[in-house]
This record gives C-alpha cells, structure tokens and sequence, in this order.
C-alpha cells in the first residue's frame, strides 16, 4: 500500500508541476524586444517631430534594445518611460495595469507655473461660491465688478459644447470676462472650437492640422447664431495651460475683443485622429501593452507649430508660488483691472 501512496503522491506533484507550467509563462516567452521593436518603428513612421527637436532615433535604437534584452520582468517599464522620454513629448504616455496613464515627460513651464496658481486663492476674489457645470468641466460667478470668469478645468469628453451656451448665457449682461485656462492638461479639439464659437461674429479660419504628414482640410468655424459676447475678454494662461487649452487661447487670441494675459504656455502641439485607423495615437504592443504617439500637429496662426513654443502672452504678467503663498493672484488682479 505504502508504495501505491507513494506513486500516488509523485503523480500529485507533477500534476501540479504541470499545471503551473501552463500558468506561468517562461522567461523565454516575454516580449519586450517585441514591444521596443513595435513602439520604435511607430514612432520612426508616424512622429511628425523627429527633425524638428533634432532626435538621432537610430542611434536610440540600439542603447535600447541592449536596454531591454537585460530586463526583466517590470524593469521594462522602466526602458519603456526612458524611450519614451526621449521625445519631450507632454501628450504622450503608456498605460500601466489598471488603466492609469503614465506620462513620462512634461514641458519645463509646467514645472515652473505648477504651484503658481491656486484655485482656493481665485476663489478670495469672489463675494460668492462658483457655480458648477453639471460634468464639473468648469467654475463661473460674476465678480462684484460685474465682471464675469470661467474657469475650464476639463476639455475632455464632449461636456462644454452641451454646457458652454448655458454658461455664456448667465454671463452674457456682464462688462466683461475672464476665461482662465491655467492648470490645463488638454482634450479634445471639439471642446475648444464650442469655446471659440461663441464669441465669433463672423467665421474664423481654421488653424492648420497636419495628419500623417499631409495638410487636412478644414471648414472655417462658424458663429453660434446667437449674438457672440463682444465686450472686453482677458484669457489667463500660464505654463500650465497645454493642448487644448493652447488651442482655445490662439483662437481666441484672434478676435479682436481677446487679450491674453499670463505667461507663456506649455508647448503641446502633438495630436492625432480616430480616422483613418493609421491615424491613432493610441496602439497596442504585442505584450498588450497601450502606448499613445502622436501622428500629427497643429500650427499657430503664424504657420509655426505650438509644439515646443507654446503661445506667449499678449500681455505679460508673471506669477510666483510666493505670491500664491501670500493669497495674492497677480495675474487675476491685472485681469480684473484691465476690464474695469
């Protein structure tokens, strides 16, 4: 009986030894040269600014493969958010597990305007607490100037081409506003364009989108059809403001009533489209991994991309931590001022 049990036993184990064999992948089947292989030849085909920030992608090519033949298991992520960061690129990002996006590089103005703003210091101007969109996309009162402001915290999504009218509506018998774009990440271009739109009297001229290399044809934005706000406007934006939110700011910064004020803004020209499928930022690695590069760019309306320079201020008035640490927004102050 005892040996019965004992081959019993042995049976057991390399029944579980199996079993697990078919679990655990060996170390053999990892795909990390896969995965450099695949996020290098799509940023190589599709980056539009290779040349422009003056990359040897080639050359990066070998110091990181040697890289990630020697990682194992999550050092990956590791080589992965290096390459990456070689594209000083602030759109771009891997997903790690459980969805969060991971950015692996942002613009120096960032770091520097970061602390240099405070939504609980703006909030000392105001004699009464901010209404907020249903979506939570935006802040907006009427200061005791009569003066009104928006704060845009969220272009993602479509909520302010449903909640922007509504917005302007409340604020439409004011002397003035203010529309504060500092502290922005970005979001979609649709977003923006409802913004523009209801301070356009007549249409405006697209700015210039590139896809894939090629120049795409765009429709000048078109007024509302309801009376666009034509007293005073200050847009503020700081190093902060990216991506949409520099969008919305050139645009803007069209319309003769339009002054920016702040400071200079972060440089996040890079974008992308769902169509055609070449298009999409977003890809898959062959691990399953997600990886956004981007496949085109926008230009400024003096025909330079805003990748990099950003969108400087009509009117300049820099702003410290110091003075947020104080309670004082200099930038505000000189906004309420200039449309007293």
């Amino acid at each position: 009986m005892k040996n019965i049990y004992l081959i019993l036993y042995a049976c057991s184990i390399f029944f579980i030894i199996s079993c697990e064999s078919l679990v655990i992948k060996p170390e053999e089947s990892n795909l990390n040269l896969e995965d450099l292989e695949a996020i290098w030849n799509r940023v190589n085909d599709v980056y539009p600014f290779l040349e422009f920030k003056k990359i040897n992608w080639d050359s990066l090519h070998t110091v990181y493969r040697t890289r990630a033949e020697m990682a194992q298991g999550d050092e990956f992520l590791t080589v992965l958010n290096d390459l990456l960061a070689e594209l000083k690129d602030g759109h771009i990002y891997y997903k790690i597990k459980g969805g969060s996006e991971i950015y692996p590089y942002y613009p120096q103005r960032h770091f520097k305007d970061r602390h240099a703003y405070s939504p609980f210091v703006v909030r000392n101007y105001f004699d009464k607490e901010l209404r907020l969109t249903k979506s939570s996309s935006a802040e907006y009162e009427i200061l005791p100037q009569n003066i009104g402001y928006i704060f845009l915290s969220d272009f993602h999504e479509d909520h302010l081409t449903n909640e922007f009218p509504e917005i302007m509506k409340y604020l439409e018998n004011t002397k003035g506003l203010i529309i504060d774009i500092r502290q922005k990440r970005g979001g979609g271009y649709r977003n923006a364009i409802a913004v523009v739109r209801q301070f356009l009297s007549s249409p405006l001229e697209a700015p210039a989108f590139y896809l894939l290399g090629e120049i795409i044809e765009q429709l000048p934005f078109e007024p509302m059809g309801t009376p666009a706000y034509a007293n005073p406007v200050v847009v503020l934006i700081n190093g902060s403001t990216f991506s949409a939110g520099e969008l919305t700011t050139e645009m803007l910064k069209q319309l003769p009533n339009v002054t920016a004020v702040g400071d200079t803004t972060g440089g996040g020209g890079v974008g992308s489209s769902g169509s055609p499928p070449e298009a999409i930022g977003e890809i898959e690695l062959p691990s399953g991994r997600l990886v956004y590069i981007g496949t085109g760019y926008i230009e400024r309306y003096d025909g330079q991309s805003f990748e990099w320079l950003g969108i400087e201020p009509d009117i300049r008035v820099v702003q410290t931590e110091a003075d947020i640490k104080n309670g004082i927004d200099k930038q505000l102050e000189f906004a309420i001022g200039f449309l007293k």
